[in-house]
Order: structure tokens, then sequence, then C-alpha cells
């Protein structure tokens, strides 16, 4: 006889979900119309409606393996369909919330970003007065002034006199280890929930090839009828954090080419700093640009005016979105005003471009940006569960053949 399935409903999920702006899930009636309208669900596991009645009964550990929560994109089809305004988008978009808060290591900090409404100023102060009380034990926080010998596309001066280059390697360096430790717990929690939600067949690297390939492209996110604008947005944002990113990783080679890379013989060399018109400007220029354009539909699509087709906005969106959006326009004042404005003004808003940096970097496995993480393992999860089911069809027309 099998086993009968115990369900352990939480009075406690039922009051998140309201104290976090879920309560419309008591409104569904289970019609269906979320389900049969979303482009985005597998046809043998067809979301959000089997979300929606978990949400009801409050099961919680059901739902915060389920990969369904992270397969939707919140494009809100189901928002401008539901008859009964239940706005199931919204629901699995605060479940994703909960279940990275659940997922986290080490859960206090989870906590933290999870109730950010209240912890913001901590979350975003704390990192500016790290650097304030390094700087001052270090460098003693010494504003440069202007340098008559640099060009006019060199600048007046330079921030590696304001902060040392190797300080903040090795500063970002160990937090992005802390990071990617954090993050490889976290997701080594989810992929073991994800576990129970069907057998999984096939390499997890063969399948993650597609799952990333689907990413970068946000190729799902197109089939999103009601929320093209996100799609845009966010693939703006990643690819122009990708750009900032392999900037900063190719500038290492011309910071040190004389001390660690010597025997590198670099295309465009030229010494530190880098005028505007070397290609490595050009390509961290070209994307500051991509985030402002992206930071700019995010803002439009999340942070105007709410309707069924966006969703709600929550404090946990908002924080990320408006960290996102605070590194964009300190890092592009930061460039702007070291040509027009004294040192000590360009310094300031330096100093607070590294602390909201390091905000983002720090909060990377709790916010929002872990979806980058969740998705792409939900994603994979799903391909290996497809190719079980493909081969457990195959076997079964193999017996039957014979």
């Amino acid at each position: 006889m099998a086993p009968i399935p115990v369900l352990a409903p939480s009075p406690a999920l039922r009051r998140m979900l309201a104290e976090r702006g879920a309560g419309s899930a008591a409104r569904c009636y289970q019609c269906a119309t979320c389900s049969s309208v979303c482009e985005l669900a597998p046809e043998a596991a067809p979301f959000p409606r089997r979300q929606m009645l978990l949400a009801q009964w409050g099961l919680g550990e059901q739902l915060m393996g389920d990969p369904a929560l992270w397969l939707c994109h919140q494009c809100n089809d189901c928002n401008e369909r539901c008859p009964r305004d239940a706005q199931p988008g919204d629901v699995l978009q605060i479940l994703r919330a909960a279940a990275v808060e659940a997922l986290a290591f080490p859960s206090f900090l989870g906590r933290l970003v999870g109730n950010v409404r209240a912890t913001w100023p901590f979350l975003v102060g704390l990192p500016i007065v790290f650097w304030i009380v390094l700087l001052a034990a270090t460098t003693g926080l010494h504003v440069p002034g202007v340098n008559p010998e640099l060009s006019g596309l060199e600048g007046p001066f330079h921030y590696q006199e304001f902060v040392p280059h190797a300080l903040i390697y090795i500063v970002y360096t160990l937090t992005a280890l802390w990071v990617l430790v954090a993050a490889w717990v976290g997701g080594r929690r989810l992929w073991n929930r994800l576990g129970q939600h069907g057998a999984r067949h096939g390499s997890f690297f063969a399948k993650l090839i597609p799952a990333v390939l689907e990413i970068s492209t946000h190729r799902r996110f197109a089939r999103c009828g009601e929320s093209s604008l996100r799609r845009w947005g966010h693939l703006a944002v990643m690819w122009g954090f990708v750009g900032a990113a392999v900037t900063s990783g190719l500038l290492i080679p011309y910071l040190y080419r004389d001390s660690l890379f010597s025997w590198l013989p670099l295309p465009f060399a030229h010494d530190y700093p880098l005028p505007l018109d070397h290609p490595l400007k050009w390509l961290g220029n070209v994307s500051a640009v991509v985030l402002v354009i992206g930071g700019a539909l995010l803002w439009k699509s999340r942070l105007g005016p709410a309707d069924r087709r966006s969703g709600q906005t929550t404090a946990f969106d908002r924080f990320f979105l408006w960290t996102v959006l605070a590194v964009i326009a300190t890092g592009v004042l930061t460039e702007a005003l070291r040509f027009l404005a004294p040192p000590v003004v360009a310094c300031t808003v330096y100093l607070a471009h590294l602390g909201i940096v390091l905000t983002l970097f720090v909060t990377f496995p709790y916010s929002k940006f872990a979806h980058l993480l969740y998705r792409t393992l939900a994603m994979v999860h799903q391909l290996m569960v497809d190719a079980a089911t493909q081969a457990g069809v195959q076997s079964k027309t193999e017996e039957e053949s014979r």
C-alpha cells in the first residue's frame, strides 16, 4: 500500500503572504484561467493554478522547492486575465522572495534582505561606512589635487590617488569569494528541493548550456504578451553588467602591465590612466549606456504607476531596483565629475559608488539577483525532467514493440 502523504498547512505562510501584499491569493477559485493563458508553463506541470492552491492551504514546504516559482517570469498575462483579480503573478513573485530567504546561507542575511523595508539603511549605509573607515586607516582619506601634467582626455586627476586599485581588488575579490560560497550553498539547497519534483535524466552540464543561452537572450520572456518592456529592461541591465565586469577584468593587465603582466603583449598599450578614446574606455562607456537604458526601462515598468500588467512592486523589488539604479547613476557621475567638478566632490560620489557596488555584491545571493542563479537551476531541472519523461516514453515504446 502506498504511503499517504502528510500535509502540514502553515498559517504563518498565509500571514506572510498577506503582510507582503499577496493576500489576493484567497480570492482564487481554481478556474485555471491563469494556467491556460501562461505561455511559459510546461504542459505536464502547468502553473500557477496549483501554486495558488498550495498558497491558500499554507503548504510552504511544497512551494519552496517548486520549480514553477522560477520558471515563471512574472509577465503577468495571468494577472491581466484573472476573472477574480487574484493576481497570481504577484503571488508567485512574493513566493520567490520567500524562497530566496528560506534558501539563504547564512539565514540571518536572508532575513536581513527579506525585511528590507526596515533594514535598507543598514544595508546601504554600512558598506559606505566600511569604505570610509578602510580609507581613513590606509590612506587617510587623502583627496588628490588637480595634476597639470595630465592631458585633457586623461582627466585632471585620477581616482587611484584617492582609492588605490589594489585595495579595490582585494575588497571585491574577497567579497566575490564569499558570495560564491553563499550562492553555492543556496543553489545546492534549491537543487535538492527541486529533485523532489520529478525524476531527472541526463547530464547537468549538457542541460546547462541551453538554459544559459535561453537566459542570455531572454527568449522565454519574449513569449510573454504583457511585459515586453520588462524583458528589454532586464536584458539591457544584465548585459550592461556583463560589459562592466569584462571591462574591470581586462583593466587588470593594464594596471599591472609593468609588474605582473610584462610578458603579455597588450594591444593599445598605454600608461594608466587610460584616455577616453582607449578601446577599454569605449567598452566601459558603452556598457554604462546600456545600463542606463536598461535602468530607465525597469524604472518605467516597475517603479512607474502600477497596473495589472506590471504587477505590484514590493519593498524587495524596490530595494534591488534602487540599488541597481544607484550603481548606474553614481558610476556615470563618477566618470563625468572627474572632468566637471572639483576633486573633493568627485571623490565623494566615487566613495558612495564603491559603497553601493559593495551593497550590490554582498546582497547578490539574497536579493533579486539570486533569481539569475535559481532560475537557471530550475530551467536545467526542467530540461532534465523532460529528458527523463522522453526516455521513459521511448523505453515503454520499445517494450511494447517487442
